[in-house]
């Protein structure tokens, strides 16, 4: 069988299972040689952190309806991997990366998980992921959980993967997978997404359930797909769309789902939008050459017949500093969760967690939790400090109505355009959609990528301009996985 997966589209996949060249059978275990040999041997990536003992009977079952004639569409039979904050009621644990939660099963899978087994998806593992999406300590780098140790960026093993979905965006970019399902608080898709070099979509929060998810922050959590495309990302995208009344964020999104958003995946879609680019917005972190690539971009934007506002400055944007709002909805957020995980579950609150760490240390606490100590010990877990609710209703004004939507009325914008995953600062806060896509790569390897960015529900726009941009470019490289040494 000489079916190639590396850079495998779902498209491709697909092709090659309706033809009879290839089987989910065959290509499960592809993907799990391809993880033994890279993520488990050679540069030893640990993005993945658990294979779904399963994986094999349900590619079987796959198979079967398809011989019968069926198929249950575009991701019939593709293979998956989860970010492991994400339930599943089946054999696979969900622990966040945490040791204090390595064996913690949930009751039933999350609302997207369900949503995937219908589509047909194989879940074919949980990925890798910062601990507690980096809110176990300060200082522990990005990637690192005491239960997965420390993931790899597969472009140069010695600079940063991003967080907290670190293993699913290096998951996809090493082709240990057709593609992954992330979440973000604060740029936890789109962060690794960029030095993954690979497509993130952060949805808007309150289009994607969050049902069954470990959470950080109920007002600005969200999942959303990783893959190598926009195409496949949007695939994805489709597939764990539904609306789940246990959410009380989707009910600001009823009538403003779309039934098919592969039907915003326009070549010509720069072609007349008019894209703000925010050069007052911390540009001056970059070094020269990601400000190359990035301007680069931009001129390419323009010969794609985008019109572009430079500079379109958000004023509030040296307003928005650090917010209390994650640290307190954590501790409420994850307790609750915890809660409902059932009376035979071996953590029932944070500070059990922080009890079971320091009875561990040796195994948990290489970096140490001041974060959860912090978060345990400095708010209520009720929502009522006035420094909480103050930040609350600052971080929406200066996010959302005189950020964002103040600068896209005044310049008349259907997207902005941040380098890098830098927007995710501003849009997180604001609850608003994201879409990374690659846009090259520094002379050290790390990938660097580009950010659109707009208004709620408005993912249509995004998809449109992020697939222009891509079929133009197509700067997105494998990995070589090779050793430095050899």
């Amino acid at each position: 069988m000489g079916f190639e997966i590396i850079e495998a589209t779902i498209a491709d996949i697909q092709a090659a299972l309706a033809s009879g060249e290839l089987t989910s059978r065959q290509l499960v275990l592809l993907y799990m040689n391809r993880i033994a040999d890279h993520d488990k041997n050679g540069l030893t990536l640990n993005s993945v952190l658990e294979i779904n003992p399963d994986a094999l009977f349900i590619a079987d079952a796959l198979d079967a309806e398809r011989l019968r004639g069926e198929s249950r569409g575009p991701l019939h039979g593709i293979p998956i991997l989860l970010k492991d904050n994400i339930n599943t009621g089946d054999k696979m644990h969900t622990s966040a990366g945490s040791l204090a939660l390595a064996n913690s099963y949930a009751a039933e899978d999350a609302f997207i998980v369900k949503k995937l087994r219908e589509a047909g998806a194989i879940i074919l593992g949980k990925a890798n992921m910062t601990e507690f999406a980096n809110m176990m300590t300060e200082g522990m780098p990005s990637g690192y959980s005491s239960r997965g140790g420390q993931v790899l960026n597969p472009y140069n093993i010695s600079t940063p993967t991003g967080g907290s979905s670190a293993g699913s965006g290096v998951a996809v970019a090493a082709n240990l997978c057709a593609a992954s399902i992330g979440t973000e608080t604060s740029g936890s898709i789109l962060n690794p997404g960029n030095l993954s070099s690979t497509v993130g979509i952060k949805p808007t929060v309150g289009l994607i359930s969050r049902t069954g998810i470990l959470p950080l922050s109920n007002s600005q959590d969200t999942a959303g797909p990783m893959a190598r495309t926009v195409k496949d990302a949007v695939l994805l995208l489709q597939g764990i769309i539904g609306f789940d009344a246990e959410d009380a964020a989707m009910g600001g999104g009823i009538g403003r789902q779309h039934a098919d958003y592969t039907a915003f995946l326009d070549k010509d879609g720069l072609k007349g939008a008019r894209i703000g680019i925010p050069r007052d917005y911390y540009f001056e972190e970059l070094t020269d050459e990601q400000l190359g690539i990035f301007n680069r971009a931009v001129e390419i934007m323009k010969e794609l017949g985008a019109v572009i506002v430079d500079p379109a400055d958000i004023a509030t944007a040296r307003s928005i500093v650090y917010s209390t709002v994650i640290l307190n909805e954590f501790k409420a957020s994850l307790n609750a969760y915890l809660a409902k995980l059932g009376p035979h579950a071996p953590m029932r609150t944070l500070k059990d967690i922080i009890e079971f760490n320091n009875q561990h240390p040796m195994e948990t606490l290489k970096y140490g939790q001041k974060t959860l100590i912090d978060t345990e010990y400095t708010t209520s877990g009720t929502l009522t400090e006035a420094r909480y609710i103050r930040d609350r209703t600052t971080d929406l004004r200066f996010c959302k109505d005189e950020g964002i939507d103040a600068t896209m009325r005044e310049h008349q914008l259907d997207a902005l355009l941040f380098p890098a995953d830098f927007g995710s600062r501003i849009t997180s806060r604001a609850g608003y959609p994201s879409i990374v896509v690659p846009a090259g790569y520094t002379q050290a390897g790390p990938p660097f990528g580009v950010t659109f960015s707009a208004r709620a529900y408005e993912e249509p726009v995004l998809i449109r301009l992020a697939y222009a941009f891509e079929q133009h470019t197509k700067f997105r490289k494998a990995p070589s996985l090779k050793s430095f040494i050899e």
